[in-house]
């Protein structure tokens, strides 16, 4: 069992088995309305006059705005471009103000960001050394305090989503197995410990990749192949009654197979007991 947990830590945190696309994370409007919250929550603590807070998802995109009462009309387009110039280039914007303020004046022509705006106050969102989005703040009380509202809006929401380490004791764990529960659930992936006392019905996943760790039993395991009557049983689940075509191979224990997103799978024959660890990555 110790050996199987060690193999589950490793799977979890590897690289998705794609090579030629690539998952980037994202803030989500719900992200996007906590980030404004503190943020908010934190200018009132200051006593802050106002301000707008723009925040803008990975690509730049606007996607929540918020203008306190007694702000400058043009605050908001400006806390727009605050939060693009950070989130595109991955830095807050006072590093920008600081460089034009030392006579490198050809920065303010830089094309890539439209506007570009180097001024005190867009801070970049990071969750797992990656940027997510990012906030602008202007018209605050100073050009210093829209740069700490930001900061506080950006930091906040960055501590709630840092990584928590799970642990499950085994008398949970055998537990699991008699029940096909779920182990763990955290955001991107989950694992459960899953048991089949005979076949099933054929399985197509959109949205994860399924990683399988066989503790006992053996099972003659298809995939590829076309769903038969497929039904939808969620919205990134599908179907089946079984698969027409596929590749069939034996498995047992010990054996590893991962199925990509997308790919048709069906346990054709089970020799039960059968029992498993089931990675689900969503990454």
């Amino acid at each position: 069992m110790r050996i199987a947990a060690s193999f589950i830590a490793l799977l979890v945190g590897s690289a998705s088995l794609a090579a030629d696309i690539t998952s980037v994370p994202t803030l989500t409007l719900d992200g996007a309305k906590s980030v404004a919250a503190a943020a908010i929550e934190y200018a009132h603590s200051k006593s802050a006059p106002g301000g707008a807070i723009a925040i803008v998802d990975a690509a730049g995109t606007l996607i929540y705005l918020e203008r306190l009462d007694g702000t400058f009309l043009n605050a908001a387009d400006i806390s727009v471009g605050k939060a693009r110039t950070a989130v595109l280039f991955g830095k807050p914007t006072r590093v920008f103000e600081d460089i034009v303020n030392k006579g490198r004046y050809a920065m303010l022509d830089v094309p890539a960001v439209a506007p570009f705006t180097p001024l005190q106050g867009g801070v970049p969102i990071m969750v797992s050394g990656k940027v997510v989005g990012a906030i602008g703040v202007s018209g605050a009380a100073s050009a210093a305090q829209d740069d700490e509202i930001a900061s506080a809006g950006a930091s906040a929401f960055e501590k709630t989503q840092q990584a928590k380490v799970s642990f499950v004791p085994r008398d949970q764990v055998d537990a699991g197995f008699r029940t096909d529960a779920n182990l763990i659930s955290a955001p991107g992936f989950r694992v459960n410990a899953s048991r089949r006392d005979g076949p099933g019905e054929a399985e197509l996943h959109l949205a994860d990749t399924d990683i399988f760790y066989v503790l006992q039993g053996r099972a003659t395991f298809v995939t590829g192949g076309e769903l038969v009557q497929p039904h939808n049983v969620s919205a990134t689940e599908i179907r089946g009654t079984q698969l027409s075509g596929g590749e069939e191979r034996r498995i047992g224990k010990g054996d590893v197979i991962a199925i990509p997103r997308g790919v048709p799978h069906w346990f054709k024959q089970v020799d039960a007991p059968f029992t498993y660890y089931v990675v689900k990555d969503a990454g």
